[in-house]
């Protein structure tokens, strides 16, 4: 009999969002794919979780597919999990997704933790319909893709990194000042934030902006 492929939604923050069936599988597959091990580390030996663990990341993917079919065809199950959300929500796993249809192998999503609809809900903004952009282009195609957003009528969701917040701040309000933005950072940990208003106001305060974390960002409609 075949394995399967389990995708399993961790904390992206707080350790304790994490679900009775998330800690089941991952205490019973016989070998857990993690992003970072260091990272995965933490969250497996804070519920016990002690099964082998192997690197599986965006530089060894292509690598490591062709290994994880010939397990999964052996039998073996195994747990997909990410540095913290949904995989292959912006993280790897997509290719072994597929990889995993085209072979006629099952994959069994186990739900969870994830950054963009936290970031929705908390932006207070009225939620109709949205677009998620993942991580939009560091350098070609940025200005694009910004214009691209300013000209959208519906909500847009997307990640940036802390180095480049000061970066998209006047990109946008040289773009869209009027437009409502919220700032969603460093979810479910301590020092958890939500900056709120116009990309003009937002603007205006950048200098006392705490530039650390993760931050996902929510444009609101025009």
């Amino acid at each position: 009999m075949r394995g399967k492929l389990y995708l399993v939604a961790t904390p992206i923050g707080n350790l304790e969002d994490i679900s009775i069936r998330a800690i089941k599988t991952l205490k019973e597959v016989d070998l857990i794919l993690c992003e970072d091990t260091r990272t995965s580390g933490i969250l497996l030996s804070h519920y016990g979780v002690k099964n082998p663990i192997v690197s599986y990341h965006s530089h060894n993917e292509d690598e490591r597919i062709p290994q994880i079919i010939k397990l999964l065809n052996e039998g073996k199950n195994i747990a997909l999990i990410s540095d913290g959300g949904t995989p292959c929500i912006s993280d790897p796993g997509s290719k072994l997704v597929r990889a995993c249809v085209e072979n006629d192998i099952t994959v069994v999503p186990i739900p969870g933790p994830n950054a963009i609809i936290p970031s929705i809900v908390l932006s207070g903004f009225k939620i109709k319909d949205f677009y998620f952009e993942g991580f939009i282009p560091q350098k070609k195609g940025r200005k694009t893709k910004l214009e691209e957003i300013a000209r959208r009528k519906s909500m847009t969701v997307f990640y940036e990194s802390p180095y480049r917040i000061l970066k998209l701040l006047e990109e946008l309000n040289s773009i869209c000042p009027d437009r409502e933005i919220a700032f969603c950072r460093e979810l479910t940990k301590k020092f958890e934030e939500v900056i709120r208003g116009t990309v003009r106001d937002i603007y205006a305060m950048r200098h006392r902006l705490k530039l650390k974390g993760e931050f996902t960002v929510v444009v609101g409609y025009k």
